[in-house]
């Protein structure tokens, strides 16, 4: 359902009473969303007195629902779509729209059914769809890329200043019919849904929809038209300086530089390594405000000595997204991108950021 959207009866939830289910659907230009509650579900506690369809609007539908003052409610809709709603000692009559207006679910013909663990892909979602841009001049860019080779799935994410890339292993071979781009929004409602009950969901594409599967519920959501750009050449392959260190250790470090970095019209900090005495240094400041200076936390520090200077918000989001783990970081230049890793799993995730020039 879409608060914003200039088609009024996707402002509403359509409901549909079958003879053994309720199906609820809502819509807008980018995701529609299709859950079905069985009779047969001794948790629902469902009982359909006559079949039909109605389209609510889903706000007021859904805050009448939380505020119901009893576990169960009645549904009745009568001539002119009008419905009443009871429950307890309470009853609301709203306007309704007609269901035969609803636009239809898109049809997704798909040969190609790929099953993936939810935990896991929800996991990829939140660590990729940080670096997708929000600037709709290159709405490419808005979304995650996926590919698959070689019985991998590979997700990449990248707004030109960072890039984020997570690789899983799928459970079987599967082929997909070329790379596709699921919007970064759509696919961040969709974690949402995803939680710790669920233990698969499935995938299949068609030429512009993608649509997931997983318990009672269908989530389509539509594909980016284009071609995402090759970023594996922006992935450095070697480096001149490395340092490990646990990731809360330095987001704690990089948080407290930031809260001068971000009173001064430049939003960066400075790192500086030397490399012989094995120390790192944080230092933030702002003109108008004063400056910071913290030694990092490092487990080990290697190669030449540094100083480098970047958005501290991106290299938090970065961090967020490791957890609690030993991280690498590698650089090549003050001026070239630098990468995080965590130290036991190299291959499958990595973490881009591009310097800011100071000078």
């Amino acid at each position: 359902m879409s608060s914003k959207t200039t088609i009024p009866i996707l402002t509403g939830l359509k409901i549909k009473a079958e003879a053994d289910q309720l199906v609820l659907t809502g819509s807008n230009t980018d995701i529609s969303i299709e859950t079905t509650i069985s009779v047969n579900d001794p948790d629902a506690e469902l009982d359909i007195e006559q079949t039909g369809d109605i389209v609510l609007t889903a706000r007021f539908f859904s805050d009448i629902v939380k505020k119901l003052p009893d576990n169960k409610m009645l549904v009745e809709v009568s001539d002119g779509f009008q419905t009443t709603i009871t429950s307890g000692a309470s009853e609301f009559k709203i306007n309704g729209l007609d269901a035969n207006n609803f636009p239809h679910l898109p049809e997704v013909d798909s040969q190609t059914t790929i099953t993936l663990q939810a935990d896991v892909f929800s996991e990829m979602i939140n660590e990729t769809v940080i670096a997708v841009s929000n600037q709709e001049s290159r709405p490419i860019l808005t979304g995650i890329h996926f590919t698959i080779e070689n019985n991998k799935l590979t997700a990449v994410a990248t707004d030109s200043h960072r890039l984020s890339q997570r690789i899983i292993n799928l459970p079987e071979a599967v082929k997909m019919p070329e790379d596709i781009i699921i919007p970064g929004k759509s696919l961040l409602e969709l974690s949402r849904m995803l939680d710790e009950e669920i233990d698969t969901i499935t995938l299949q594409i068609s030429e512009n929809q993608a649509l997931f599967t997983f318990d009672e519920t269908l989530f389509y959501t539509r594909l980016l038209e284009g071609l995402y750009p090759d970023t594996s050449r922006l992935i450095p392959k070697e480096s001149t300086t490395a340092m490990e260190f646990e990731a809360p250790e330095l987001l704690a470090s990089i948080e407290r530089a930031s809260l001068l970095s971000h009173a001064g019209r430049n939003n960066v900090v400075k790192l500086t390594i030397n490399a012989a005495a094995k120390k790192a240094i944080i230092t933030g400041d702002s003109p108008e405000v004063g400056n910071v200076e913290e030694v990092v936390v490092t487990k080990d520090i290697q190669g030449e000595d540094l100083e480098i200077s970047f958005n501290p918000d991106y290299l938090k989001d970065a961090l967020r997204s490791f957890g609690h783990t030993a991280i690498k970081m590698e650089f090549t230049s003050p001026l070239r991108p630098f990468t995080l890793v965590p130290t036991e799993d190299q291959e499958n995730f990595i973490q881009l950021i591009t310097p800011v020039r100071t000078f």
